[in-house]
């Protein structure tokens, strides 16, 4: 890693970046296609009830992040000796083979089926990239590797989403999925070409990965990832209707809104990594008290056009600057486990993901409109400061009462990154 040269490295990472480009549109354009998906696969329900259809295939965001939360950890600790590079290239395959299925596969059950599929690489692949991208950045940078790969998700917003969207809403939604495993498989021969090879870590076991979910921090931590992003996914999941119903704009304005929200990512994600390498607990409580208050500018302006716009872009900033830090966070506290640590930071984010597609989706089908996910967002995203507060609370406690082998207890907290 530390031979490689400049425009060798920045190649490498681009192409890890790519990775997180495909993979964000593989799980965000669903969501502005969720009116179009309902109509096909659930052409009853929809015609009854269009609300209770969009709300139905709202299933297929939960089901893509259920899939990331049970393979990040599960292909994470199975894999740890594993070369890195040659596990990444078999992780793209497996997105290239489910992406497919996504595509052609003729029921809503069989899709659900190929979505859960299709979110099993996922944690597992942020993980792994995200280690080796901060290994080629050096010490003291890792913060902006993390970002660097995590950026490909935030340009995704930009242009994968809303461009694949609209190539939905024009030629179906399944050329849509078409598309997205045509980026997969640029990925795989990106991966293949630039990336370099990397030892694999001979001192590697399940049970050592596995240990990590006996550290108490990592649930805490994680605890905050999957509250705090809720908030996040209960609007974002259904920002296709709330641009329709509520803004008042046609469908064809929906691709706009979601470049406005991933341009917000980009801003958000460069700006999260340089800040997580300065302080990774401030980058967290900035991140969450900012996503508060661009989930209230959205729940109480997005009837207007400049409201909605306004919100969308904060939503974007907000929810993409505090994931290098907390993956950070996770990788500190989970000791020697770096890779099943870096992989369960995209568990706990999809479970938010599903929280919040779940929990939004029964609040528009009690009636309550879809404004009404902005409110629970508000909810969740105070829960998670409040989980925040608890971790370092913890924190603070284990230090004062661990024993220092030369001066006895430790009578003031050593200050906290």
């Amino acid at each position: 890693m530390s031979q490689l040269t400049p425009a060798r490295r920045t190649a490498a990472l681009i192409s890890l970046a790519l990775g997180g480009f495909a993979i964000g549109s593989t799980e965000f354009v669903a969501m502005g296609l969720l009116p179009n998906i309902a109509q096909a696969l659930l052409p009853q329900q929809y015609g009854l009830d269009p609300d209770a259809g969009i709300a139905h295939a709202g299933w297929l965001v939960s089901a893509y992040a259920l899939g990331v939360v049970v393979g990040a950890p599960t292909i994470a600790a199975m894999s740890a000796r594993f070369p890195r590079k040659g596990l990444i290239l078999v992780l793209l395959v497996g997105f290239v083979l489910a992406t497919v299925a996504s595509a052609l596969l003729p029921s809503f059950g069989l899709v659900l089926v190929a979505r859960f599929v299709a979110g099993l690489p996922h944690g597992a692949y942020f993980g792994i990239a995200s280690i080796v991208a901060g290994d080629m950045m050096g010490p003291g940078k890792r913060g902006k590797g993390i970002a660097m790969v995590l950026l490909g998700l935030s340009v995704a917003n930009v242009v994968g989403v809303p461009a694949i969207t609209w190539v939905g809403q024009l030629a179906g939604w399944r050329i849509a999925y078409g598309v997205v495993a045509a980026l997969f498989a640029l990925t795989f021969l990106a991966v293949a070409a630039f990336v370099p090879k990397s030892a694999r870590d001979e001192h590697a076991t399940i049970g050592r990965e596995l240990r990590a979910f006996r550290v108490p921090q990592v649930w805490i931590v994680m605890g905050l990832g999957a509250v705090g992003f809720g908030g996040f996914f209960a609007v974002y999941s259904y920002i296709s209707p709330l641009v329709q119903h509520v803004t008042g704009m046609p469908e064809s304005f929906v691709p706009i809104v979601l470049v406005v929200v991933g341009i917000g990512m980009v801003v958000g994600g460069i700006l999260g990594g340089h800040l997580a390498d300065h302080s990774v607990k401030r980058t967290i409580y900035f991140g969450m008290f900012s996503l508060i208050g661009a989930l209230l500018i959205t729940v109480l302006t997005a009837q207007w056009l400049w409201g909605m716009l306004l919100g969308a872009f904060l939503l974007g900033a907000t929810s993409s600057a505090i994931p290098p830090a907390v993956q950070s966070r996770l990788m500190d506290v989970a000791g020697d486990a770096r890779t099943i640590a870096a992989a369960l930071n995209h568990s706990a984010f999809n479970i938010g993901n599903s929280l919040g597609a779940a929990l939004g989706g029964a609040v528009i089908a009690a009636g309550f409109g879809f404004v009404a996910p902005g409110w629970l967002g508000i909810v969740l995203a105070l829960l998670g400061v409040l989980v925040t507060m608890v971790s370092y609370s913890v924190e603070r406690r284990t230090t004062l009462r661990s024993p220092s082998p030369s001066t006895g207890p430790i009578t003031a907290p050593v200050p906290i990154h």
